[in-house]
């Protein structure tokens, strides 16, 4: 079993990917999706969010929005926005968000080697999360959504997507201010090299998408079930993925801000942050610049704060900054033992700067905002080797995928 293979993509019709990309369908409310999809039949959120084309007070979950997602699929098939390629490929895929470039491939995953966790995880998943993703795969006969994917360092797979990317491309799309651009590998010479060069791999990490290769997983194992005369060949047992170096991936900062002090003053809690952190006056904004380093802004001042030497523990989980700052600050001194639960606490993300923490807490709406240095992806991929877990909104990825711009199909065509 190949741990990645070609396959068929359903993609956007030659001149057709403007209209039809659309950002993830978990970045986007329902409402927001609506509006964004106004006068774009095309778009792939009549797809991924179809409870926009049925009344407003529509459940989201109820088997019609599901419904209406497979019609609509089957509409722009039908219409010739979406085609099929005739034999499978691969498809390098660039993403360029201002100066960051990053190409990678788009593939079916073996869901066998998830299973096994050559695919290797580091998040939990909600049941119920992974449910809606089964009912709306299911619904499709489709996967619409890839998982995003990281692979160790390869430079024989990175010269063999650069030489497949040096031509004019078969699809580009601007979303957002982002080029989402795709090439056909076709040449069945190629294709069996980068087979053969992901088959020589250890692993491949989730970066993002972790329901979706739940999901994967257990519409795979229904259907193996059900399916007398399974090889292991079906297109059910593989999903979809873009899979990206390691080394080009960029994750963004993921900040915190908190509602109070848990009964402390100002001067009080800065007091017992000192027992664990250097703290030093600033006098800007702080963005830290390296790991164990966080910035902390309290009634309208910046403080650097630097996690003590001794504290930092050896094991990978332990040792990143979201743990040292969660075990160190806020469950013993903010009393947030469960950030995954506590309405006391809200996550920020790094792409919307540290102006918009100082914005929350300027407002009153929160007492403090802490600024974090990006996990790095090496940290990431030591967790998931150690077979553990990340702590809740510890990576924020950064461009997001576009959907729409390939498909995986589970039936036979």
């Amino acid at each position: 079993m190949n741990l990645i293979q070609p396959f068929a993509a359903l993609r956007p019709a030659a001149g057709r990917a403007n209209d039809v990309v659309a950002p993830p369908y978990d970045v986007l409310s329902t409402d927001e999706a609506r509006e964004r999809a106004s006068g774009r039949p095309w778009s792939f959120l009549h797809i991924s969010k179809p409870e926009i084309d049925l009344p407003a007070a529509t459940n989201p979950y109820a088997p019609e929005v599901y419904a209406k997602g497979a019609g609509n699929l089957q509409a722009m098939i039908q219409a010739g926005v979406l085609v099929r390629d005739p034999a499978p490929c691969y498809y390098v895929y660039r993403i360029v968000m201002g100066s960051h470039s990053q190409t990678g491939i788009v593939a079916a995953a073996s869901v066998a080697d998830y299973d096994t966790n050559r695919i290797r995880k580091h998040e939990f998943t909600r049941p119920d999360k992974e449910d809606d993703r089964v009912r709306q795969i299911d619904a499709l006969d489709a996967q619409t959504g890839p998982v995003l994917l990281a692979y160790p360092a390869a430079p024989a797979v990175d010269a063999l997507l650069a030489a497949a990317s040096s031509g004019a491309p078969d699809s580009d799309a601007e979303l957002d201010g982002v080029r989402h651009t795709l090439w056909v590998i076709r040449d069945p010479a190629i294709l069996a090299r980068i087979t053969a060069a992901f088959n020589a791999m250890p692993a491949l990490y989730i970066a993002d998408g972790h329901h979706r290769s739940a999901s994967a997983s257990r519409i795979a194992a229904a259907r193996r079930a059900a399916n007398p005369g399974h090889t292991g060949a079906e297109p059910y047992n593989f999903f979809l993925s873009v899979i990206f170096p390691a080394h080009e991936m960029r994750i963004l900062d993921y900040n915190r801000v908190v509602a109070d002090l848990n009964g402390l003053s100002a001067q009080a809690f800065l007091e017992r942050v000192g027992a664990a952190f250097s703290v030093e006056s600033a006098t800007r904004a702080v963005k830290p610049e390296r790991p164990g380093s966080f910035g902390l802004y309290l009634a309208g001042r910046w403080y650097r704060l630097t996690i003590r030497p001794d504290l930092i523990p050896t094991d990978p989980v332990g040792r990143l900054d979201v743990s040292l700052l969660q075990n160190n600050l806020i469950a013993p001194l903010l009393g947030i033992t469960d950030p995954r639960r506590d309405k006391r606490i809200d996550f920020v993300g790094g792409i919307r700067g540290l102006a918009e923490l100082e914005k929350r807490v300027d407002r009153g709406e929160m007492a403090l905002a802490l600024a974090l240095h990006p996990t790095r992806m090496e940290d990431l991929m030591a967790v998931a080797d150690a077979g553990e877990v990340m702590p809740p909104k510890s990576t924020w990825f950064e461009p997001k995928l576009a959907d729409g711009l390939a498909s995986h199909e589970l039936g036979e065509h």
